[in-house]
Protein backbone atom coordinates (compact mmCIF):
# COMPACT_ATOMS: atom_id res chain seq x y z
CA UNK A 1 0.00 0.00 0.00
CA UNK A 2 1.16 3.22 -1.04
CA UNK A 3 0.55 7.17 -0.65
CA UNK A 4 -0.27 8.46 -3.99
CA UNK A 5 -2.78 11.63 -2.50
CA UNK A 6 -2.59 14.22 0.13
CA UNK A 7 -5.43 16.96 -0.03
CA UNK A 8 -6.67 18.90 2.34
CA UNK A 9 -10.23 20.79 2.95
CA UNK A 10 -10.87 24.32 4.91
CA UNK A 11 -14.02 24.88 7.03
CA UNK A 12 -14.89 27.13 9.18
CA UNK A 13 -16.39 26.05 12.75
CA UNK A 14 -18.86 28.53 14.28
CA UNK A 15 -19.26 28.72 17.77
CA UNK A 16 -22.66 27.67 19.46
CA UNK A 17 -22.42 30.08 22.38
CA UNK A 18 -20.92 32.85 19.79
CA UNK A 19 -17.39 33.17 21.14
CA UNK A 20 -15.04 31.72 23.57
CA UNK A 21 -12.80 33.88 25.09
CA UNK A 22 -9.55 32.88 27.66
CA UNK A 23 -6.80 35.24 29.27
CA UNK A 24 -5.03 37.83 28.08
CA UNK A 25 -8.60 39.03 26.48
CA UNK A 26 -8.29 36.03 23.59
CA UNK A 27 -11.27 35.09 21.80
CA UNK A 28 -12.29 33.17 18.40
CA UNK A 29 -15.87 33.05 17.22
CA UNK A 30 -15.22 31.25 14.05
CA UNK A 31 -12.61 28.30 13.70
CA UNK A 32 -10.29 27.60 10.83
CA UNK A 33 -10.18 23.62 10.65
CA UNK A 34 -8.47 21.54 7.93
CA UNK A 35 -9.46 18.37 6.91
CA UNK A 36 -6.33 16.35 5.76
CA UNK A 37 -6.75 13.10 3.39
CA UNK A 38 -4.42 10.64 2.70
CA UNK A 39 -5.62 8.31 -0.38
CA UNK A 40 -3.39 5.30 -1.34
CA UNK A 41 -3.60 3.14 -4.97
CA UNK A 42 -5.84 0.81 -3.27
CA UNK A 43 -8.66 3.31 -3.28
CA UNK A 44 -8.33 3.25 0.81
CA UNK A 45 -8.63 7.04 2.05
CA UNK A 46 -8.26 8.08 5.69
CA UNK A 47 -8.47 11.69 7.53
CA UNK A 48 -7.32 13.65 9.86
CA UNK A 49 -8.61 17.38 11.10
CA UNK A 50 -6.11 20.24 12.46
CA UNK A 51 -7.47 23.21 14.21
CA UNK A 52 -5.31 25.74 16.03
CA UNK A 53 -6.83 27.51 18.76
CA UNK A 54 -5.66 30.63 17.06
CA UNK A 55 -2.20 31.99 16.63
CA UNK A 56 -2.17 33.13 19.75
CA UNK A 57 -2.47 30.30 22.08
CA UNK A 58 0.66 27.76 20.87
CA UNK A 59 3.09 28.47 17.81
CA UNK A 60 0.67 27.36 15.26
CA UNK A 61 -1.82 29.02 13.23
CA UNK A 62 -4.60 27.69 10.53
CA UNK A 63 -2.93 29.02 7.07
CA UNK A 64 0.39 27.46 8.29
CA UNK A 65 -1.10 24.07 8.54
CA UNK A 66 -2.16 24.15 4.92
CA UNK A 67 1.12 25.91 3.92
CA UNK A 68 3.19 23.16 6.18
CA UNK A 69 1.05 20.66 4.13
CA UNK A 70 1.82 21.86 0.57
CA UNK A 71 5.59 21.75 1.82
CA UNK A 72 5.34 17.96 3.44
CA UNK A 73 3.25 16.33 0.86
CA UNK A 74 5.50 15.87 -1.96
CA UNK A 75 7.89 14.12 0.44
CA UNK A 76 5.75 11.55 1.30
CA UNK A 77 4.14 10.00 -1.63
CA UNK A 78 4.80 6.95 -2.25
CA UNK A 79 5.83 5.69 1.28
CA UNK A 80 3.36 3.23 3.14
CA UNK A 81 0.81 4.56 5.16
CA UNK A 82 0.70 1.78 7.65
CA UNK A 83 4.42 2.42 8.51
CA UNK A 84 3.79 4.82 10.74
CA UNK A 85 7.25 5.09 12.62
CA UNK A 86 9.20 4.98 9.14
CA UNK A 87 6.74 7.75 8.27
CA UNK A 88 6.75 10.19 10.91
CA UNK A 89 10.80 9.68 10.75
CA UNK A 90 10.70 10.90 7.33
CA UNK A 91 8.44 13.79 8.23
CA UNK A 92 10.97 15.02 11.01
CA UNK A 93 13.55 14.66 7.70
CA UNK A 94 11.70 16.49 5.63
CA UNK A 95 10.15 19.30 7.94
CA UNK A 96 11.95 20.59 10.82
CA UNK A 97 9.35 21.20 13.91
CA UNK A 98 6.23 22.52 12.71
CA UNK A 99 4.36 19.12 14.70
CA UNK A 100 0.79 20.16 14.54
CA UNK A 101 1.32 20.65 10.52
CA UNK A 102 1.97 16.44 10.49
CA UNK A 103 -0.82 15.89 13.18
CA UNK A 104 -3.54 15.59 10.12
CA UNK A 105 -1.35 13.33 7.95
CA UNK A 106 -0.56 11.02 10.80
CA UNK A 107 -3.71 10.42 11.94
CA UNK A 108 -5.28 10.04 8.45
CA UNK A 109 -2.64 7.51 8.43
CA UNK A 110 -3.87 5.94 11.50
CA UNK A 111 -7.72 5.73 9.78
CA UNK A 112 -6.08 3.93 7.15
CA UNK A 113 -3.80 1.54 8.99
CA UNK A 114 -7.65 1.08 10.82
CA UNK A 115 -9.71 0.46 7.42
CA UNK A 116 -7.15 -1.60 6.50
CA UNK A 117 -6.91 -4.50 9.27
CA UNK A 118 -10.64 -3.61 9.82
CA UNK A 119 -9.81 -2.47 13.56
CA UNK A 120 -11.39 0.64 15.24
CA UNK A 121 -8.09 2.89 16.12
CA UNK A 122 -8.59 2.23 20.19
CA UNK A 123 -7.58 -1.31 19.39
CA UNK A 124 -4.68 -0.57 17.51
CA UNK A 125 -3.68 1.68 20.10
CA UNK A 126 -3.53 -1.06 22.62
CA UNK A 127 -7.53 -1.60 23.59
CA UNK A 128 -10.64 -0.11 24.68
CA UNK A 129 -10.58 0.15 28.81
CA UNK A 130 -13.97 0.94 29.86
CA UNK A 131 -17.08 1.70 28.27
CA UNK A 132 -17.36 5.00 27.98
CA UNK A 133 -15.08 8.43 28.50
CA UNK A 134 -15.94 10.93 31.04
CA UNK A 135 -16.09 14.83 29.44
CA UNK A 136 -15.06 18.29 30.63
CA UNK A 137 -17.02 21.26 29.78
CA UNK A 138 -14.88 24.11 29.37
CA UNK A 139 -16.28 27.41 30.41
CA UNK A 140 -15.77 30.62 28.36
CA UNK A 141 -13.98 33.68 30.44
CA UNK A 142 -17.35 35.64 31.74
CA UNK A 143 -18.15 37.32 35.09
CA UNK A 144 -18.39 35.03 38.09
CA UNK A 145 -22.40 34.65 37.77
CA UNK A 146 -22.29 33.87 33.72
CA UNK A 147 -20.02 31.26 33.88
CA UNK A 148 -21.56 29.57 37.18
CA UNK A 149 -24.39 29.94 35.15
CA UNK A 150 -23.48 28.00 32.24
CA UNK A 151 -21.81 25.55 34.29
CA UNK A 152 -25.16 24.91 36.45
CA UNK A 153 -26.74 24.68 32.58
CA UNK A 154 -24.13 22.14 31.87
CA UNK A 155 -24.30 20.08 34.82
CA UNK A 156 -27.84 19.20 34.07
CA UNK A 157 -26.80 17.66 30.89
CA UNK A 158 -24.47 15.28 32.41
CA UNK A 159 -20.91 16.90 32.86
CA UNK A 160 -19.31 16.29 36.06
CA UNK A 161 -15.62 17.92 35.04
CA UNK A 162 -15.26 21.80 34.50
CA UNK A 163 -12.73 23.69 33.05
CA UNK A 164 -12.96 27.21 33.89
CA UNK A 165 -11.04 29.88 31.87
CA UNK A 166 -9.55 32.28 34.59
CA UNK A 167 -6.14 34.15 33.25
CA UNK A 168 -7.73 37.58 33.90
CA UNK A 169 -7.70 39.92 36.81
CA UNK A 170 -6.81 38.02 39.55
CA UNK A 171 -9.72 39.43 42.16
CA UNK A 172 -12.16 38.75 39.80
CA UNK A 173 -10.90 35.06 38.79
CA UNK A 174 -10.59 34.63 42.74
CA UNK A 175 -14.58 35.17 42.20
CA UNK A 176 -15.16 32.73 39.76
CA UNK A 177 -13.62 30.09 41.27
CA UNK A 178 -15.63 30.72 44.38
CA UNK A 179 -18.82 31.28 42.03
CA UNK A 180 -18.77 28.17 40.42
CA UNK A 181 -17.52 25.86 43.54
CA UNK A 182 -19.89 26.89 45.54
CA UNK A 183 -22.61 25.27 42.90
CA UNK A 184 -21.20 21.83 42.71
CA UNK A 185 -21.17 18.75 43.97
CA UNK A 186 -18.06 17.31 46.20
CA UNK A 187 -17.71 14.62 43.77
CA UNK A 188 -17.54 17.26 40.63
CA UNK A 189 -13.49 18.11 39.83
CA UNK A 190 -13.06 22.22 38.54
CA UNK A 191 -9.60 22.92 36.93
CA UNK A 192 -9.18 26.64 36.73
CA UNK A 193 -7.47 27.00 33.86
CA UNK A 194 -5.08 30.50 33.31
CA UNK A 195 -3.63 29.40 29.75
CA UNK A 196 -0.58 31.10 30.79
CA UNK A 197 -2.03 34.15 31.93
CA UNK A 198 -1.00 35.14 35.28
CA UNK A 199 2.28 36.42 36.69
CA UNK A 200 3.96 34.57 39.11
CA UNK A 201 2.85 36.87 41.63
CA UNK A 202 -0.81 37.18 40.72
CA UNK A 203 -1.11 32.90 40.34
CA UNK A 204 0.72 33.04 43.64
CA UNK A 205 -2.42 35.46 45.05
CA UNK A 206 -5.24 33.51 43.74
CA UNK A 207 -4.14 29.65 45.06
CA UNK A 208 -3.45 31.40 48.53
CA UNK A 209 -7.07 33.20 48.12
CA UNK A 210 -8.41 29.80 47.43
CA UNK A 211 -6.77 27.38 49.36
CA UNK A 212 -9.88 26.20 51.49
CA UNK A 213 -11.06 25.50 47.79
CA UNK A 214 -11.28 21.59 45.67
CA UNK A 215 -10.10 22.93 42.69
CA UNK A 216 -6.73 22.19 40.33
CA UNK A 217 -4.51 24.67 39.10
CA UNK A 218 -3.87 24.38 35.40
CA UNK A 219 -1.30 26.36 33.65
CA UNK A 220 -0.92 29.46 35.64
CA UNK A 221 1.90 31.27 34.18
CA UNK A 222 4.28 31.53 30.57
CA UNK A 223 7.01 29.88 32.07
CA UNK A 224 7.74 26.23 33.08
CA UNK A 225 10.13 28.00 36.13
CA UNK A 226 7.24 29.77 36.96
CA UNK A 227 4.61 27.27 36.94
CA UNK A 228 6.99 25.18 39.16
CA UNK A 229 7.60 27.96 41.60
CA UNK A 230 3.89 28.66 41.94
CA UNK A 231 3.27 24.68 42.14
CA UNK A 232 5.70 24.54 45.29
CA UNK A 233 3.98 27.22 46.85
CA UNK A 234 0.12 25.64 47.24
CA UNK A 235 -1.44 22.29 47.54
CA UNK A 236 -3.65 22.19 44.87
CA UNK A 237 -3.49 19.27 42.58
CA UNK A 238 -1.27 20.53 39.60
CA UNK A 239 -2.28 20.82 36.40
CA UNK A 240 0.68 21.26 32.98
CA UNK A 241 -0.42 22.01 29.34
CA UNK A 242 1.11 24.39 27.21
CA UNK A 243 4.87 23.74 28.81
CA UNK A 244 5.00 20.28 28.23
CA UNK A 245 5.36 19.44 24.30
CA UNK A 246 7.37 16.44 23.88
CA UNK A 247 9.21 13.66 26.25
CA UNK A 248 11.87 15.71 27.51
CA UNK A 249 9.66 18.08 28.87
CA UNK A 250 7.47 15.54 30.20
CA UNK A 251 10.59 13.90 31.73
CA UNK A 252 11.62 17.23 33.43
CA UNK A 253 8.54 18.04 34.62
CA UNK A 254 7.95 14.41 36.23
CA UNK A 255 11.80 14.42 37.85
CA UNK A 256 10.49 18.00 39.53
CA UNK A 257 7.54 16.95 40.58
CA UNK A 258 5.98 19.91 38.66
CA UNK A 259 2.33 18.26 38.24
CA UNK A 260 -0.77 15.87 38.88
CA UNK A 261 -1.96 15.62 35.55
CA UNK A 262 -0.68 16.59 32.14
CA UNK A 263 -2.81 17.66 29.28
CA UNK A 264 -2.00 16.03 25.88
CA UNK A 265 -3.03 17.63 23.03
CA UNK A 266 -2.48 15.73 19.54
CA UNK A 267 -1.83 18.20 17.31
CA UNK A 268 0.48 20.02 19.86
CA UNK A 269 2.85 16.53 19.84
CA UNK A 270 2.65 15.88 16.07
CA UNK A 271 -0.10 13.28 16.05
CA UNK A 272 -1.54 9.69 17.35
CA UNK A 273 1.84 8.21 16.99
CA UNK A 274 3.68 10.34 19.08
CA UNK A 275 0.45 11.41 21.74
CA UNK A 276 0.95 7.53 21.90
CA UNK A 277 4.45 7.58 22.86
CA UNK A 278 3.88 10.12 25.75
CA UNK A 279 0.37 8.64 26.65
CA UNK A 280 2.21 4.87 27.50
CA UNK A 281 5.41 6.95 29.17
CA UNK A 282 2.82 8.28 31.61
CA UNK A 283 0.81 5.45 31.89
CA UNK A 284 3.85 3.85 33.38
CA UNK A 285 5.18 6.32 35.52
CA UNK A 286 1.34 6.45 37.01
CA UNK A 287 0.79 9.96 36.10
CA UNK A 288 -3.16 11.23 34.96
CA UNK A 289 -3.91 12.54 31.99
CA UNK A 290 -6.22 14.91 29.80
CA UNK A 291 -6.55 13.36 26.54
CA UNK A 292 -7.13 16.05 23.64
CA UNK A 293 -6.84 18.83 20.88
CA UNK A 294 -6.47 22.38 20.48
CA UNK A 295 -9.74 22.35 18.99
CA UNK A 296 -11.27 20.68 16.11
CA UNK A 297 -14.61 19.31 14.91
CA UNK A 298 -15.93 15.70 14.32
CA UNK A 299 -12.53 14.55 12.83
CA UNK A 300 -10.75 15.63 15.83
CA UNK A 301 -13.56 14.70 18.23
CA UNK A 302 -13.36 10.80 16.85
CA UNK A 303 -9.51 10.89 17.60
CA UNK A 304 -9.56 11.64 21.02
CA UNK A 305 -12.43 9.46 21.54
CA UNK A 306 -9.92 6.81 20.56
CA UNK A 307 -6.66 8.08 22.15
CA UNK A 308 -8.40 8.34 25.61
CA UNK A 309 -10.90 5.10 25.22
CA UNK A 310 -7.52 3.18 24.92
CA UNK A 311 -6.28 4.44 27.98
CA UNK A 312 -6.37 2.62 31.39
CA UNK A 313 -9.83 4.79 33.32
CA UNK A 314 -6.95 5.45 36.37
CA UNK A 315 -5.27 7.52 34.73
CA UNK A 316 -7.75 9.36 32.51
CA UNK A 317 -8.43 12.55 34.03
CA UNK A 318 -10.76 13.57 31.48
CA UNK A 319 -11.52 14.35 27.87
CA UNK A 320 -13.07 16.56 25.63
CA UNK A 321 -15.94 16.55 22.70
CA UNK A 322 -15.04 19.56 20.92
CA UNK A 323 -18.01 18.58 18.13
CA UNK A 324 -21.00 19.59 20.66
CA UNK A 325 -19.24 22.99 20.86
CA UNK A 326 -19.43 24.43 17.02
CA UNK A 327 -22.12 24.08 14.89
CA UNK A 328 -21.30 22.68 11.72
CA UNK A 329 -20.71 18.60 11.62
CA UNK A 330 -17.91 18.29 9.26
CA UNK A 331 -17.96 14.47 9.34
CA UNK A 332 -20.46 12.15 10.14
CA UNK A 333 -20.17 8.85 12.57
CA UNK A 334 -18.10 10.76 15.43
CA UNK A 335 -18.79 10.02 19.01
CA UNK A 336 -21.86 12.20 20.36
CA UNK A 337 -22.20 13.33 23.94
CA UNK A 338 -24.41 11.39 26.14
CA UNK A 339 -24.67 12.46 29.80
CA UNK A 340 -21.29 13.91 29.85
CA UNK A 341 -19.83 10.72 27.94
CA UNK A 342 -18.84 9.93 24.94
CA UNK A 343 -17.77 6.62 22.98
CA UNK A 344 -15.29 5.76 20.66
CA UNK A 345 -16.32 3.97 17.27
CA UNK A 346 -16.13 0.54 16.83
CA UNK A 347 -16.02 0.44 13.06
CA UNK A 348 -12.68 0.22 11.11
CA UNK A 349 -10.35 3.43 11.99
CA UNK A 350 -11.64 6.44 13.30
CA UNK A 351 -15.32 5.45 12.06
CA UNK A 352 -15.97 8.52 10.21
CA UNK A 353 -16.92 9.55 6.52
CA UNK A 354 -16.50 13.34 5.85
CA UNK A 355 -19.78 15.78 5.36
CA UNK A 356 -18.28 17.12 1.86
CA UNK A 357 -21.52 19.68 1.77
CA UNK A 358 -19.68 21.34 4.69
CA UNK A 359 -16.11 20.35 3.58
CA UNK A 360 -16.44 22.04 -0.20
CA UNK A 361 -13.58 21.78 -2.59
CA UNK A 362 -9.88 20.75 -1.21
CA UNK A 363 -7.92 23.50 -1.12
CA UNK A 364 -4.71 21.39 -1.43
CA UNK A 365 -4.48 18.12 -3.83
CA UNK A 366 -0.85 16.88 -4.14
CA UNK A 367 -0.54 14.11 -6.20
CA UNK A 368 2.22 11.64 -7.98
CA UNK A 369 1.68 13.59 -11.14
CA UNK A 370 0.43 17.43 -10.02
CA UNK A 371 -0.47 19.66 -7.36
CA UNK A 372 -4.04 20.91 -8.19
CA UNK A 373 -4.01 23.52 -5.70
CA UNK A 374 -1.58 25.41 -8.30
CA UNK A 375 -2.52 29.02 -6.42
CA UNK A 376 -1.07 30.64 -3.92
CA UNK A 377 -4.63 31.33 -2.60
CA UNK A 378 -5.59 27.76 -2.47
CA UNK A 379 -2.93 27.12 0.28
CA UNK A 380 -4.78 29.94 3.45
Amino acid sequence: MKITRIFAHRVELPLVEGSYKWSGGKSVSVFDSTIVGVETETGLVGYGEVCPLGPFYLPAYAAGVRTGLRELAPHLLGYDPRELTKLNQRMDAALKGHAYVKSGIDVACWDLLGKATGLPICTLLGGRFGDQVRLYRAISQESPEEMARKVAGYRAEGYTRFQLKVGGDPDIDIERIRAVRAMLAPTDRLVADANTGWTQHEALRVVRAVRDMDVYIEQPCLTYEECLAVRRHTDHPFVLDENVDGLEMLLRAKADLAMDVVNLKISKLGGLTKTRQVRDLCVSMGLAMTLEDSWGGDVTTAAIAHLAHSTPEELRFTSTDFNSYVTVCNASGAPQRMNGYMRASTAPGLGIQPNWDALGPPVIDVTSHHDAAASPAATV
